[in-house]
This record gives structure tokens, sequence and C-alpha cells, in this order.
């Protein structure tokens, strides 16, 4: 009978490999949390990383683990080209640091330790990083995939929804998870009574729901919009991390001109991105006080539409607001109006009933939050005959300054809001805050959060801001105003211009690395003898012709008395390294290290 086959273990597959792919599997599989399998990217991203742990799970010999290595290698590259943010990207480092490591311990076999390999992998991606930069600085970027098109999310908008029914709502929780963060220019936000960050427009009105039109976004390269790719500089922009909703339109303030192509801004005021809605999207916009031209577009049929037979004492009211001369007394009518009642915020209104629900608001529960007055003034302009819509959005935020860098505005679902835009022929589009004209009890711009976690998490956002600024906001058109300074009008030198720098950047990391190579292989033991020989002879003294270092050392102790602990465990440490039995020589070489260190910080401390 023939003997059963056996996997051959290899004696080249290093003790540090399998812990260290472990870990990196483990730092791969936490990125992964992030995509969404509903992408081809993050499906494809998901797909290997479950390949990979059933490889790694499977793997005996040396070339298996080695696929192992590679695969690691790739799963990270293809997150990075999803997730390019602060935490993701140190998920991403880490795993390429491991998964290097463990390659280089597979092919050194067991002789190092998974320190050594950590080092040794650490070099070679710092020798790396030249030639990354300048790839990325030099070669033309690509638009990112996160603005490829994406099916339909099913997932739902906590503090926003595509239509607003306030009449349906019994009570109002206060959600503090995050919407969005935004850095402006010279690291000041604007006034408190100025942040308002419209998100959606609702035009179309049911009776008891407002819905929204589908606007036709303006084209990129339309005229009205400036620029279609103007330079994006960190000095000029509002820099937007807008966490992940379900809506296509991104919040911002209606001013200001959009940058990049993923942008398109609807007539009705609506910023959408093209990016995947289930995923967090960073944008910017250039600051810009002029009107949009959203904001003078003339309105539509449908900013005047009431339904037939509902809310008739609304009806009634505006009908006598209706006999004055010009759209702006109307809204002073209603402002006065809204002002002279005895109105009061409520986030636990209680629910309305379904027939005639403004009326039953306005006249008789009089208690509600933003989107019932929002609602109901609106629908009371259209009865007067003044064009109306109700927007959603965020209204105030609490300003944050980090500590690793520069300020930002702290949006939060919180501070989700619901205001009105009435059409002043003189004006255009004119942001009404009804909630604001009542009696008692108004709107709060949310309430501050305290505590250690809250800090830290704070911090980290302030960094994930300024990484985003740094990095990601190197886009094509940053890229165009960099070489269009490099070349001028030479841009036919730019593949030359890559090549030597690249070039360069090889024969610098090879420099790097036969340097590195050279060092880590010579006598570990005698360079820090010779280290503390030459700290030894600078303070003045020096061994003799022939003298031994057992006979140097009492030397050196007579002299100076208080060196003598710190020198005889570093020359007992020495000989044992040099001449004892080769067991433990990483350990060994880690205590003379220490040793050398404390002698040599005694040594500087000898009078001159």
């Amino acid at each position: 009978m023939a003997p059963a086959r056996r996997r051959s273990h290899l004696p080249r597959l290093g003790g540090a490999t399998t812990p260290l792919q472990a870990l990196a599997m483990a730092l791969l599989a936490i990125g992964l949390t992030g995509l969404q399998p509903n992408l081809l990217l993050g499906a494809m991203a998901i797909g290997l990383g479950g390949l990979t742990g059933l490889k790694l799970w499977e793997a005996r010999s040396l070339g298996e683990h080695r696929i192992v290595s590679l695969l690691l290698l790739i799963g990270a590259g293809l997150q990075a080209s999803m997730r390019p943010d602060l935490g993701p990207s140190l998920l991403q480092a880490g795993t390429s640091l491991l998964a290097l490591a463990s390659l280089l311990a597979l092919e050194l076999g067991e002789g190092l330790g998974w320190q050594v390999v950590l080092r040794r992998s650490a070099q070679v991606l710092a020798a790396a990083l030249p030639l990354a930069l300048v790839l990325l600085l030099l070669v033309p970027r690509l638009a990112p995939f996160s603005a490829m098109p994406n099916q339909r999310s099913s997932t739902a908008m906590v503090g926003l929804s595509d239509s607003l029914e306030p009449g349906s709502i019994a009570e109002l929780l206060d959600n503090p998870s995050p919407a969005a963060r935004v850095a402006f220019p010279g690291g000041q936000p604007p006034a408190t009574d100025q942040r308002y960050w419209r998100v959606l427009v609702h035009d179309r009105f049911e009776g008891h729901r407002w819905t929204g039109s589908t606007a036709a976004p303006a084209e990129p390269n339309d005229p009205r919009q400036g620029s279609a790719n103007p330079p994006a500089t960190a000095a000029a922009t509002q820099l937007w991390l807008n966490e992940a909703s379900g809506l296509p339109a991104v919040p911002w303030s209606g001013r200001g001109r959009p940058l990049g192509q993923e942008l398109l801004a609807a007539g009705n005021g609506e910023l959408r991105h093209r990016g995947p809605s289930d995923q967090r999207r960073v944008y910017a916009i250039a600051d810009d006080d002029s009107l949009n031209p959203w904001q003078q577009q003339p309105p539509s049929p449908a900013d005047l539409g009431l339904p037939r037979g509902q809310n008739p004492r609304l009806k009634a009211l505006a009908a006598i607001w209706a006999a004055l001369p010009t759209p702006a007394q109307r809204l002073e009518a209603a402002r006065h109006w809204f002002g002279s009642q005895n109105f009061s915020y409520s986030v636990t209104p209680g629910t309305l009933p379904r027939q005639a629900p403004l009326d039953a608001f306005l006249f008789e529960r009089r208690q509600g939050f933003c989107g019932h007055y929002a609602s109901s003034f609106t629908a009371l302009m259209r009865a007067a005959g003044v064009p109306a819509r109700v927007v959603s959005g965020y209204r105030g935020g609490r300003w944050v300054q980090a500590i690793g860098g520069n300020g930002y505005l702290d949006l939060r679902q919180a501070d989700a809001h619901a205001w009105s835009e009435v059409w002043l022929p003189d004006e255009g589009w004119r942001l009404v805050d009804p909630s604001l004209w009542i009696a008692s009890g108004g709107p709060g711009l949310g309430k501050a959060r305290s505590g250690a976690m809250e800090w830290l998490q704070q911090q980290w956002w302030g960094l994930d801001i300024s990484w985003t600024r740094l990095w990601l906001g190197y886009d094509r058109q940053s890229q165009q105003a960099l070489l269009q300074r490099l070349l001028g009008d030479q841009q036919q030198w730019l593949g030359a211009l890559v090549l030597m720098a690249v070039g360069l950047c090889l024969a610098a990391a090879l420099a790097l690395l036969s340097w590195l190579q050279r060092r880590s292989a010579g006598d570990g033991p005698r360079r820090a003898l010779e280290a503390i020989l030459r700290q030894l002879a600078r303070a003045g003294l020096g061994p003799e012709p022939g003298e031994t270092l057992p006979a140097f050392a009492v030397r050196v102790e007579q002299r100076w008395p208080q060196l003598t602990p710190e020198l005889e465990r570093f020359v007992a440490l020495y000989q044992q390294r040099r001449y004892g039995p080769p067991s433990r020589p990483n350990r060994a070489d880690r205590e003379l290290r220490h040793s050398r260190r404390q002698l040599q910080r005694r040594i500087q401390r000898l009078p001159r």
C-alpha cells in the first residue's frame, strides 16, 4: 500500500510569516466593513478578501504563503481606490506593511524575528515614498471611483427625507449622529444667522405632504456656472465631508461655485452629487458671495399649486393678504400674524388629522416644530398669490477648533431643519424661516456636547479634514495648475519630466536600500562598541595599543567612577554576544543596544 501523501512544510518558511499575515488579514477585514457590496468594485474587494482569508487558512507551503502576501497587497490597493479618507488609509497602510513584512519573513527564513522584518519593511516603504509622490503629482489623475454611477440605494437618511409630512410625526427625537463636516477658507465659519445648509427643495404639495419635483441640473460647462474645472486651492474653497445619506443631494449654502464634474447644481438650488449616496462624499465649493443662477430662476406653476378642497380656513386667511398690492407686503403681514398668535415650538406636538391638517395646526393646536411652520407658511403664501416652496437641510452646527489642524463646522442629524423660500420679483428667491417668528420656544442651534470621547472624536475629525484637504484635495484641476507653473506652455515635455523624476527616485531608493542593507549586514556588536569608544575619546580617554576591553574599562572606571554600573553591564553584554553561544541573538542584540544607549547618556553628563 502506498504511503499517504503529506504536504511538505518547507524549512525556509519564516516563523513570523503566519502571525503577520493573520494580523494583516484582520486589518483588511476591518477595512472591508466600510465597502458597499452593491458596487462593482466593492463586491470585487469583498470577494477578494474572502478568498484571501480562505487561502491563508489552508496555506502550508512557501509558494502558498507568498500568494497570500500578494493577495493582501492587492486587496489593500483595491480598498485605497474606494476609501481614501484618513481612517481607512491608516488601515490600508498597516495591511501593506504587515503583508510586505510577511513576504520578507518568507524569503529570509527563520533567522529574523518579526521586529526585524517589520523594520526592514518600513524601510522599503519609506524608500518608495518619493516615487509614489512623483507619480501622484505628475501622472495624469483619473476621476475617483466613488464618482461612478451607482444603483439606487435603499438606505434612508436619518434626519432628512425626500418628502416632508410633519402632521404624521407625534414626537421628534434628538439624533446626535454625524451628518457632515465643513472647513472654510481662512478657518472661520459664517455668522450664526447665515448657517443654513440647503439639501432638498419640496415644491409639490398634496394637502398633507410635501415632495420635490425633478429639476433639471445645470450642465457642468454651463456658462452661468463659471469655469467647469476651476483650480481648487485650499485657501479658496469650502471642503465638505458628507456622511452617507441615501439622497442624491448634498448640503451647501446655496452660494459659491461647485468644483468638480461630480457636482451638478439644479435649477431649484439643490446640489446633486453623482457619487454613491450610501458612501461618504467629499466635495469642494469655491467661495463666492455673488448670486447663483438658481436664485434668479423664475418660479414654475408648481410653486403656486395647492390641492382643491383642502385647508379652507388657511385659504380664507390668505385671501385677506392677497388683497395687499405687493408680495413683500403679504410676507410682512404673515410675519406679523405668526408673531401675534400664541404659537409655541414643540418637539412633541402629536399628530394632525388627515383632513385639513394645516387648518388644525394654525387655528387649533398652534404648537409644532420647524416642519409645521415651514409647511403652513408656504401654503399661506401660495394661497396669497406668492410663489413659495419648502426647503429642508441643516441649520447651525458647532464650531470645533481642532488641535491638529484648522477648525471645522460639525453638523449632526439633530441639526436637520426646514424653512421656506418665497419669490419676490425684484429680489428672486428669499430665505424665510417662520420658526423664528413664534412667540416662545423657537428652535435652537443644537446642544453643545462634552466629554472625553466627544473631544477625541472631534480631534480625529479635525485630522480627517486636514488629511482630506492636503491629500484628496489634490485633484486634476490642482495638478493642471502645478504643471502650468512647472512647464508653462511646454506641456509636451511632461513625459520626459515624469521619466526623469521616476529614474531619480528609483536610483535614490536603491542607494538607500543598499546602504541600509550594508549597515544591517555589518557587525552590530562591533558598531555599538565603536560608538562608545568614539564618545569616550571625545571625553578625553581612549584605549592604548594592544589594550583589552576589560583593561580599558578598568581605566575608564578609575577616571570616572560614576560610569561603573553602566560600563560593566555593557562590557558583559558585549562579550556574551561576541563570544557566547548564539542561542537568542535578537534578544541579545536588543539588550546590548539598550545598554549602549544608557551608557551613552551617562557619558554625555560627564563634566567637560
